[in-house]
């Protein structure tokens, strides 16, 4: 690691050092957070993998509004990926160890009513991404690659919580064990992982969309997990400035 990725992390893990002081949090405040990055979190992944529905309309249809001239896919996945972020959510609470279960169960809400037949189950044939300088292993062989993930995961308590939880979103794209919606199960499982060590979800910007497949290349390709941690990094330091914005507004800009 080098010393400039480290010293973010280190800037990071002060942010949330300061957010740690005031805990417990007030909970109306902390609900209502909690709701805008959660929003946040839906309409950019979303926009990621190319839903187009604006940042507003993905507010309305989790109230329950269907939006004219936006197909069902649209609205099913941001409904989708809502109930999601309350699995991720639930799982944190309990502090449940990562598995493999909870992995095909996240994936089977993001593609419920969407492609049934896929939601929860590997793949059952090969593929290649478009754009990515790597293919996939074949679907014989996913088996032994998720199970490779989990032994890593195993490993690696010690590691960093932002730069694990960017290995982890990595390392499972790169195995790519879905027909559909890795990315998005990818993004879930970072959150999942920040959630438990007391960090806030990385909202990655539809924005930073060339960045982010660049960075995740990189990693595929050359074991190279810096450029995506440093996208973690920062989508987690945004993260934790709207926190201390709101619920320690004289001190936010401290600690830097």
């Amino acid at each position: 690691m080098t010393n400039c990725l480290q010293y973010k992390l280190d800037s990071v893990a002060k942010r949330k050092a300061q957010l740690d002081t005031i805990r417990p949090l007030p909970g109306h405040s902390v609900a209502s957070l909690r709701d805008k990055i959660a929003l946040e979190w839906t309409y950019h992944s979303n926009a990621i993998e190319g839903n187009t529905l604006t940042l507003r309309e993905t507010k309305v249809v989790l109230e329950g509004i269907t939006i004219g001239g936006k197909s069902m896919r649209e609205h099913f996945e941001a409904v989708n990926h809502r109930d999601a972020i309350l699995y991720v959510e639930e799982i944190v609470a309990n502090e449940e160890p990562l598995s493999e279960r909870q992995i095909k169960d996240i994936h089977a809400l993001v593609l419920k009513g969407i492609q049934p037949e896929e939601a929860g189950r590997y793949r059952r044939e090969n593929v290649v991404i478009s754009g990515a300088s790597t293919r996939p292993p074949g679907f014989l062989h996913l088996p032994e690659q998720m199970q490779a993930l989990q032994h890593w995961y195993a490993e690696t308590e010690d590691m960093n919580p932002i730069a694990r939880a960017a290995e982890l979103h990595a390392r499972f794209v790169e195995i790519h064990p879905f027909a559909d919606g890795n990315g998005r199960t990818g993004r879930l499982l970072q959150n999942l992982e920040l959630m438990k060590a007391g960090y806030p979800p990385a909202v990655i910007r539809k924005e930073d969309r060339l960045r982010y497949y660049d960075a995740l290349d990189l990693a595929c390709v050359k074991r190279d997990f810096s450029d995506i941690t440093v996208l973690v990094a920062d989508a987690v330091s945004r993260s934790l400035d709207t926190y201390l914005e709101v619920l320690q507004p004289a001190k936010s800009k401290l600690g830097r």
